[in-house]
């Protein structure tokens, strides 16, 4: 269980949430919803006990499991199966029990019988924490999103992003916690994936908290609505479903105007009454207790909520370029001797607009930085065309340099732009005042994209590679970059989970990986989008 008290939470100067209460208690499935940059994340850190809060205090009672947003691993050479045991700490009992078989294998003597010794009590102790059932139990687990014992096997720093995302997953589901802090869970899985999960949290036992613009599944696991309102820096709590919820929240709404708009028309008679009695010596006390009746209504009212700002997305005009601005040939990528993609082929036209396909695990990101100059493929080469400008937007926001501000972001993204040009740019991304002097690093995942986002706009590309650039926004936030994706005029290569990102592009071509096939598009893809 969770227990905030009266708390207060702040980005710099500015305040995201003041004098807060509220409580997680087992049974609670609760939906955590506001705009991109309301707090959400700041939040859900706090909880975990990996930030403080400004004010107030936070008890947790029980073991908390913790995805964030931008899941980091220390040791990216951990095998991807020794990474989820770990949750409950196999990984190092397995590792001694290997070390021990191999003694007694081919040792002698005190050093085999020392080796059985040991042996025996790590099995026991690998037995009292689950042992071959929670092996078992890991690997369906991972199985369920899309993780096979292949995958498993491999060390972390050979997956894919998405797919070192579903390990960290599938380590917080595994660890049998009490309560669950889900930061975008379905970030980067695919449609069974997330069916599955859905189901897994309806029947979870514990509570937890789940950020996620994924509305089916906040409507279909919750039983409780926090918003935080970025207007008001205030928490509401609903008891109720998502529909409910939805429905509360608009009347709650209706009510606040309405009793807004009654006070206000009271006030105004009463100030009336009392600029008409301050002519009179003998009535300027009276006026002055009209005077602060009228005051007193109008601060004991509940703050209108203003409508949500939204970051105004146009990418850019693209610089002048030759037929074909982007060519590749033969590329090919393992990872030891474990090959990823072969013999790839591609030419990416002026204006053209190509989507990506692939499992998770393909290469569909390698791809992508090896197009961006990021990554050196093992054998072929990318030919920059004539007037090449390349805009690359990657899925876990390498682009940017979390120790820099945001200012100093889009200062190396546009060198000879004008600083006010830069901050209006910063502004219309919602990103205004002393925001611009925070550093990367600390902005949450809707953030970061924002940023991302904005080093594009004054980049001129005119081949655009964006690597999932939906996830983490809001359904206002990603309205604005599809409706920029359909109106932009340069090429794409799009690698996306998100078959409305697909709709807006109005992809010709489609190459499908690890093959390297190449084909004109057509409505038959479309199912394999939420899959890829």
């Amino acid at each position: 269980m969770i227990v905030a008290n009266d708390i207060e939470l702040r980005a710099g100067a500015r305040i995201l949430i003041e004098s807060a209460t509220f409580r997680v208690a087992p049974g609670d499935r609760i939906g955590l919803v506001g705009r991109n940059g309301a707090g959400k994340t700041t939040l859900t850190k706090v909880l975990a006990g990996e930030g403080q809060p400004a004010g107030g205090s936070v008890t947790r009672g029980g073991e908390i499991g913790y995805l964030p947003q931008d899941p980091r691993t220390g040791d990216l050479d951990v095998l991807a199966r020794d990474r989820v045991l770990s949750a409950r700490g196999l990984d190092e009992v397995l590792r001694k029990m290997r070390i021990n078989e191999e003694k007694m294998a081919n040792g002698k003597g005190a050093t085999r019988e020392q080796a059985m010794k040991k042996y025996s009590r790590l099995e026991t102790e690998f037995l009292t924490k689950g042992g071959y059932a929670a092996e078992a139990e890991a690997a369906t687990i991972a199985a369920s999103l899309g993780l096979p014992d292949r995958v498993l096997g491999q060390p972390l720093h050979t997956l894919s992003g998405g797919q070192r995302r579903r390990v960290e997953l599938a380590r917080i589901l595994f660890s049998d916690s009490d309560t669950l802090l889900l930061d975008e869970p379905t970030n980067h899985l695919d449609a069974d994936s997330i069916l599955w999960l859905r189901d897994y949290l309806k029947s979870y036992k514990g509570g937890f908290i789940v950020i996620s613009h994924d509305v089916q599944l906040v409507d279909e696991v919750v039983n409780k609505v926090f918003y935080l309102d970025a207007n008001r820096t205030c928490i509401d709590v609903y008891n109720m479903g998502w529909k409910l919820y939805q429905q509360q929240r608009e009347a709650d709404e209706k009510r606040r105007k309405r009793e807004r708009a009654n006070a206000e028309k009271k006030a105004q008679q009463l100030n009336s009454q009392a600029d008409k009695m301050r002519a009179k010596a003998t009535k300027t006390v009276a006026a002055q207790n009209m005077a602060r009746r009228a005051e007193k209504l109008l601060s004991g009212l509940e703050a209108v909520r203003q409508s949500d700002r939204v970051a105004k997305l146009r990418f850019p005009t693209p610089a002048p370029c030759g037929k074909t601005p982007l060519t590749a040939e033969g590329l090919s990528k393992s990872y030891g001797s474990l090959e990823i993609f072969t013999d790839v082929d591609l030419a990416i036209d002026k204006g053209s607009r190509v989507v990506v396909l692939g499992l998770n695990g393909a290469g569909k990101t390698t791809l992508l930085r090896m197009l961006a100059g990021v990554e050196a493929p093992d054998t072929g080469q990318v030919v920059p065309g004539h007037g090449l400008k390349i805009g690359y937007y990657a899925q876990e926001h390498e682009t940017l340099d979390a120790d820099r501000t945001i200012l100093e972001n889009m200062r190396s993204a546009a060198p000879d732009m004008d600083l006010v040009e830069v901050r209006k740019i910063l502004g219309s991304f919602l990103f205004t005042g002393d925001d611009v002097d925070k550093p990367a690093g600390v902005l949450s995942g809707g953030e970061k994209t924002r940023l991302a986002l904005a080093t594009l706009v004054v980049s001129s590309a005119n081949v655009l590679l964006l690597d999932e650039p939906t996830n983490n926004l809001d359904p206002a936030s990603r309205e604005e970059i599809l409706g920029a994706l359909h109106s932009f005029e340069g090429a794409v290569v799009l690698v996306t989970h998100d078959e409305g990102a697909v709709e807006a592009l109005q992809p010709e071509r489609i190459i499908l990986l690890p093959d390297g096939v190449e084909d004109l598009w057509n409505e038959s893809y479309g199912d394999l989008v939420s899959l890829a």
